[in-house]
């Protein structure tokens, strides 16, 4: 029976992945990462079996390698940023001018 990763292997495994998925240069690959990270660590979070719970952390570290080289590609070839990143910056000004 296989150790499970410890919390701290899991938390570092997390904020890891959390970090390359932020990097991503396209909005819509950015906020599809950091979804699905989420999404797979609170479902990592809520198993209970040692032997899946290592199961599913190592296939996480491997889908953090691919999501590292998926990262590093997607900022050299990066289109133009969206009208949507923009929003945020435009609240902020309108905000302040008043």
């Amino acid at each position: 029976m296989p150790n499970p990763p410890s919390r701290t292997a899991l938390m570092s495994l997390y904020t890891s992945m959390l970090r390359t998925s932020r990097s991503f240069s396209s909005y819509n690959f950015r906020q599809y990462f950091v979804r699905r990270t989420k999404d797979t660590f609170r479902a990592i979070q809520a198993e209970q079996d040692p032997a899946r719970l290592s199961l599913l952390y190592s296939d996480a570290a491997k889908e953090f390698a691919v999501l590292r080289r998926s990262a590093i590609v997607n900022q050299l070839y990066g289109g133009p940023r969206l009208a949507v990143e923009d929003e945020g910056k435009e609240r902020m000004r309108e905000g302040g001018d008043t």
